[in-house]
């Protein structure tokens, strides 16, 4: 998610330290409420999660702690290298927690892309240098996520590389519309919450069912799991490319 530049100073922190024995959601509210005129040029990803009162509450707690938004998004990227990890170990020695720890660093990753934003605005810590921090890691997440994909077990070398191409291209196309003077384009049916979903159930099934079941045969070709779930991601890339291409074309047109 995007991290929206700071409009004006608020000293957030104070509140906290005032508050600091009141009701999460107390805080919470109050940090909003002083940061209202913010949200109108907030240009981020819409997540539904947000109004959850866990990540609300997660928010508050990392906030008042005076935890980093930029280091939150360095665990995430942290998370994804240990998911690449996990899944080419999976070909070296078959263990089914290993398809768990992928699944759930997949989705600590999208946990902690919702939190580093909330923080920062929450916090009236949002950057420039947020900026960097919020895309450089979504990269190399994305790099290390697909690549050790294509390493694990059904998986596929080349669909795991040509995965981490069109999954920053995908982002690269965002980039250069915002660049150019369009709105961050989200729309997908293949955006970042959609390619860890898929990674995330490729990995759950796999360790629930037999090491046999993980092997599908289509057409006499020998195809994992793991690789239908990379070759399922470059596709929904490439549709998601184009779409964006043309809202992007059209909201600068």
């Amino acid at each position: 998610m995007n991290r929206p530049e700071r409009c004006h100073r608020v000293p957030v922190r104070r509140v906290f330290q005032f508050l600091s024995g009141r009701p999460a959601s107390a805080l919470l509210w109050i940090a909003s409420a002083m940061n209202e005129s913010a949200p109108q040029a907030i240009d981020r990803r819409p997540i539904a999660t947000r109004n959850r009162r866990w990540a609300q509450s997660a928010t508050t707690w990392l906030a008042s702690r005076n935890v980093s938004p930029n280091a939150i998004s360095t665990a995430g990227m942290c998370a994804c290298i240990a998911v690449g990890i996990a899944l080419g170990l999976t070909s070296v020695a078959y263990h089914r927690v290993f398809w768990l720890i992928a699944a759930l660093g997949a989705q600590l990753r999208l946990t902690a892309n919702m939190l580093d934003g909330m923080v920062a605005l929450v916090s009236g810590r949002a950057s420039k240098v947020g900026e960097l921090y919020n895309e450089i890691p979504d990269r190399v997440s994305d790099a290390a996520v697909f690549i050790g994909a294509g390493y694990a077990w059904g998986g596929n070398v080349a669909l795991g590389y040509i995965a981490t191409i069109v999954a920053i291209f995908t982002a690269y196309i965002r980039a250069a519309g915002k660049i150019a003077g369009a709105p961050n384009e989200f729309c997908g049916p293949m955006a970042k919450q959609h390619r860890m979903l898929v990674v995330t159930i490729a990995c759950v099934y796999s360790a629930v069912v037999p090491r046999s079941w993980q092997i599908l045969y289509i057409d006499h070709v020998e195809l994992g799991v793991m690789g239908l779930a990379l070759f399922v991601i470059i596709v929904g890339c490439l549709i998601t490319v184009s779409r964006r291409l043309g809202r992007i074309a059209h909201a600068l047109g």
